[in-house]
C-alpha cells in the first residue's frame, strides 16, 4: 500500500523540513510526502532535501500548491492578470519542481477563487480564466499529472470550484489527459456529499488522481482520525478504492493539533488496515451482491457485521 501524511501535522518546535521527513520516516507504512511549494522549499537546500529523501526511502507522491496573502482575492481566477500570472508562474514552477524530485502529481487547491457577496464575482470571467490557466499549466510537461482539489468553502464563502460535479466539469473543460481530481474526504463531507458516490462519478471517468483521507464532524474542515466519526461511509469509500483497484498513493490529511502526531499518523495506518480487512472479511462479491440488489435493510447487514 502506498501511503503518505501531512507533514504540516509534524511542525513546530522550531523543526525544519529535514527533521520531519526523518519523523515520519519513522512510521512503520508510510512510504511516500507531499511536499507543498513554495511553503516546504524556502529556506531549504534543494540538493540535501533530495539526499534526505533517498536516504529515508521516501517517494515524492507530488507538490502542493499554497496560495498565499498576495492571492487573498483569487489566484488562477483573480480578475487582475498581474495576480493570475503570478498564481500561473507559481504553478509552473511547481510542476517543474514534482518533475526535479522524480514524483508524478502537482495538487491545486484554489481555495482563494471564490466569492463571499452577491454581485462580488464575475462567474463565467473567473471560470474562463481558470481554465485557460489549467489548460496552460496540464500542457507544461505532459507526464505530470495535475489533479483538481476541491472544497466547498473556507477560506471563502463560497468556492468556485465546490463539489464533485463542477471538478469533472473543470476537467472536461480543460480536455487534457493529463487533468483530474484529488478526493478529500473531509471536504465532500462539507458538501453534503456522500464521499463514495463522488469517488464513483470521478473513476468512471478515470480522473480519480488523488485521495485524502480523514473525518470530520460535516460542518467544518476537522481532518479527525480516519473513520473516527462517519465509519460507515468510510467503509463504503475504501470498498469502492478495491473495487476500482486504486494503485495510487492514500494520504493522510488529519490534523492532530492536540494529539501526538505521530501516534495519530499509526493510529490512521491501523484504521485504514482495519477497514481493508474488514470488506475482505465480508467478501467483495457479497457486498456487491447487497448493492446489485437495491435493498436498505441488506445494506445494513454490512454494519452488522462490522460491530460483531
Amino acid at each position: 500500500m502506498k501511503l503518505a501524511t501531512r507533514i504540516n501535522s509534524f511542525a513546530g518546535k522550531g523543526k525544519n523540513i529535514i527533521e520531519i521527513l526523518q519523523q515520519i520516516a519513522s512510521i512503520d507504512g508510510i512510504n511516500y510526502v507531499d511536499l507543498n511549494y513554495p511553503e516546504h522549499f524556502v529556506d531549504v537546500d534543494f540538493s540535501l532535501l533530495k539526499t534526505t529523501l533517498e536516504e529515508l526511502n521516501l517517494k515524492v507522491n507530488g507538490i502542493a500548491l499554497r496560495f498565499r496573502d498576495e492571492f487573498i482575492n483569487g489566484e488562477l481566477g483573480n480578475q487582475s492578470d498581474d495576480i493570475s500570472k503570478n498564481a500561473l508562474k507559481l504553478c509552473e514552477e511547481a510542476v517543474h519542481m514534482c518533475k526535479a524530485l522524480n514524483g508524478s502529481l502537482v495538487t491545486i487547491w484554489l481555495g482563494y477563487d471564490g466569492f463571499d457577496y452577491s454581485f462580488q464575482l464575475n462567474y463565467a470571467n473567473a471560470w474562463r480564466k481558470v481554465v485557460e490557466n489549467m489548460k496552460i499549466i496540464t500542457n507544461i510537461d505532459p507526464t505530470i499529472n495535475i489533479s483538481i482539489e476541491y472544497k466547498p468553502f473556507q477560506p471563502r464563502a463560497y468556492s468556485l470550484v465546490p463539489d464533485i460535479g463542477s471538478t469533472l466539469l473543470l476537467t472536461n473543460d480543460v480536455k487534457s489527459d493529463n487533468i483530474g481530481v484529488t478526493l478529500d474526504f473531509c471536504h465532500m463531507l462539507m458538501k453534503g456529499e456522500n464521499p463514495a458516490y463522488g469517488l464513483c462519478q470521478t473513476f468512471e471517468r478515470n480522473k480519480l488522481f488523488g485521495v485524502h483521507l480523514n473525518d470530520g464532524q460535516r460542518m467544518n474542515d476537522d481532518g479527525l482520525i480516519i473513520g473516527s466519526v462517519n465509519f460507515i461511509q468510510t467503509l463504503e469509500f475504501i470498498y469502492y478504492l478495491k473495487k476500482y483497484q486504486y494503485d495510487g498513493v492514500i494520504y493522510f490529511d488529519t490534523f492532530p493539533v492536540r494529539e501526538d502526531p505521530t501516534i495519530e499518523c499509526r493510529t490512521n495506518i491501523k484504521m485504514l488496515n482495519k477497514l481493508y480487512n474488514t470488506i475482505d472479511s465480508i467478501g467483495m462479491v457479497e457486498i456487491q451482491k447487497i448493492i446489485d440488489d437495491n435493498d436498505a435493510i441488506s445494506a445494513q447487514d454490512i454494519l452488522m457485521k462490522c460491530l460483531k
